[in-house]
């Protein structure tokens, strides 16, 4: 088993405004990026981050190698009890996930 960060370029998280997080996905070959599409499932990753699978927004953009995922914050940006205020730590549980590629 190894860690999905390590098979992809780059997996970046941020605040798509106070209400949202949006984590990036850069898979860097079309070889990848189709591996990470069959591998990763919505609900996994909603159940990953806590929110319910009908939150979660998938865009499989097939012309960058990029997977985009975007869902509400728990708490809003800014809010005292919002330890992310940049929402760039999100990225971290989806960069430790174990995979598996043969």
């Amino acid at each position: 088993m190894s860690n999905l960060g390590d098979h992809v370029t780059k997996i970046r998280s941020k605040n798509a405004g106070p209400f949202w997080v949006t984590i990036d996905i850069f898979c860097g070959s079309a070889e990848t990026y189709a591996w990470c599409c069959g591998i990763l499932d919505t609900n996994a990753v909603a159940a990953l981050y806590q929110t319910p699978a009908k939150d979660v927004l998938r865009f499989d953009i097939a012309a960058l190698n990029v997977i985009k995922f975007s869902f509400p914050r728990p708490t809003i940006q800014g809010a005292l009890q919002d330890r992310d205020m940049h929402g760039a730590a999100w990225a971290t549980l989806l960069e430790t996930l174990e995979v598996e590629r043969s």
